[in-house]
């Protein structure tokens, strides 16, 4: 069978990429790259703190040149911030740079999963639903755009949407060795 690609995870916050990007890897014997976390260790700065000093505009600059350095590298998966797709630029890169995995959850899913997450500067207002549903109204289109493969999240254990992941990028890869 063919080798398997760089795999990327693209979706909503509270998708969860972190967690199912880090058991991918260990899965695939590969390394994990979370394009937030390696932002934060370049800057030395968490992702509030450079939203406060930078504005939007200003980390959005710091995730295009992080995925461009990321997408250099081979054998590897990588979980992109939720707004990565809001950028052309950012959605070429992601989708000529391996495959693309949207992880798809609803917005009551992403409410459980980010209600006491304080690392989210987008959702530091009172009305957290309202700014959940908006940004699934503008992003979601470009999630599907941008993906090879879309995989829902909601109600389901991480270790069921790695398997789900493996088996349909194999597919992709190789679909006359699937035998469903």
């Amino acid at each position: 069978m063919p080798a398997l690609p760089n795999l990327i995870l693209i979706g909503p916050m509270g998708a969860g990429k972190s967690t199912i990007g880090r058991l991918l890897a260990a899965e695939l014997s590969r390394e994990f790259l979370d394009s937030d976390h390696e932002i934060q260790a370049r800057c030395g700065a968490d992702i509030p703190w450079i939203f406060d000093v930078e504005g939007e505009a200003g980390f959005r600059d710091r995730e295009t040149q992080m995925i461009r350095e990321l997408a250099r590298l081979d054998k590897v998966v990588i979980a992109t911030g939720g707004g990565a797709v809001l950028r052309e630029e950012n959605r070429r890169v992601l989708r000529d740079c391996g495959t693309v995995v949207y992880l798809y959850t609803t917005v009551e899913q992403q409410l459980r999963r980010t209600a006491k997450d304080r690392n989210r500067p987008l959702l530091q207002r009172d009305d957290r639903e309202q700014v959940l549903r908006e940004m699934f109204v503008k992003r979601d289109p470009l999630y599907r755009a941008t993906a090879d493969i879309i995989v829902r999240t909601d109600r389901r254990g991480p270790r069921a949407v790695v398997n789900e992941i493996v088996r349909r990028v194999q597919r992709l890869i190789d679909p006359l060795q699937c035998k469903a």
